[in-house]
């Protein structure tokens, strides 16, 4: 890294995000502080409320507004977002959802946990709307830890050892460390990094694009990392209700893990996830009922983002 001063770009895609992109630029002054804001890119997935108004507005840091031209997927977004800011010499791409409001100080603590070799991706603490932990973090996926999500459930696989994908012990939150990947609200990424690893894979529309990127990360000798001293606040956690949602959040599960291993692991996996869901549809959860007829019924699959 250069001994000047940390210099980064963020860049925001937003869809239909009026209510919640204000006080994300808000807190960016303050969470940039000790660090050079270069400028904010706003990615707009074509949004029909106020989002492009906001963004345009005049704000205390530079800003811009790309306009996607298509509501498709978040990659695309954050593809068109980053090959403007890969034009400006900066240090690192803070990428960050509307919903998310780093705290003062996050993203010089972020440059400093990203000042090691090979340490290309770091993540923050994220925390719920009450200041409760929000688990954020992962292992890399195997088919026997999805099994066991599927038995216990992924709050108490995470729990127990390295058993779990989702790392859910607030213990394990208390220190810097190593992770496979992350959730994709926030996350500071190497401008050194970016150039390595290539582009968004804009086939996932929504979820999985982290997922694949992290991983592909580690593919080019690239570590991601969390580090809990910087502090994110996200709103977040709409898949969790939203059955559209958390049915392609499990598609895409699957489907990474697919494009990662053979054929006979790939069926191994399919068939714990499947099982996990239809125990959880079980006990009525609309969610999980969704999750398991997108799993089955290919043609069932989300492919343009819900109102």
């Amino acid at each position: 890294m250069s001994e000047q001063q940390f210099r980064v770009s963020v860049v925001i895609v937003t869809y239909k995000s009026a209510e919640v992109l204000p006080g994300c630029l808000d807190s960016l002054p303050a969470a940039c502080h000790g660090t050079e804001l270069v400028e904010v890119v706003v990615a707009d997935t074509m949004s029909s409320d106020a989002t492009p108004e906001i963004a345009s507005r005049g704000w205390d840091f530079p800003i811009r507004l790309v306009s996607t031209g298509h509501g498709g997927s978040r990659a695309a977004a954050l593809n068109a977002a980053i090959k403007e800011v890969q034009n400006v010499d900066v240090d690192a791409v803070f990428v960050l959802n509307p919903d998310a409001r780093p705290r003062a100080g996050s993203l010089a603590v972020l440059g400093k946990a990203l000042d090691y070799p090979r340490r290309g991706i770091v993540y923050p603490r994220l925390l719920n709307v009450d200041g409760s932990l929000q688990p954020s973090i992962r292992r890399d996926p195997t088919v026997r830890r999805a099994l066991a999500e599927a038995i216990v459930g992924s709050a108490c696989a995470g729990r127990w050892g390295t058993m779990g994908e989702l790392i859910t012990d607030p213990v394990q939150y208390e220190y810097p460390r190593p992770v496979a990947w992350g959730t994709g609200a926030a996350m500071l990424i190497s401008a050194e990094a970016l150039h390595d690893i290539g582009p968004w894979d804009e086939s996932f529309l929504l979820y999985g694009e982290e997922a694949e990127f992290c991983l592909r990360a580690k593919d080019f000798g690239w570590q991601p990392w969390y580090e809990p001293a910087a502090v994110v606040d996200h709103l977040g956690g709409e898949s969790r209700a939203n059955p559209e949602l958390r049915a392609l959040l499990t598609v895409n599960r699957v489907e990474v893990f697919r494009r990662r291993s053979g054929s006979l692991a790939s069926a191994a996996y399919f068939a714990a996830v499947a099982l996990g869901e239809f125990f959880r549809s079980l006990g009525g959860r609309r969610t999980a009922r969704a999750a398991l007829v997108a799993l089955m019924r290919p043609s069932r699959r989300l492919t343009a983002l819900p109102d």
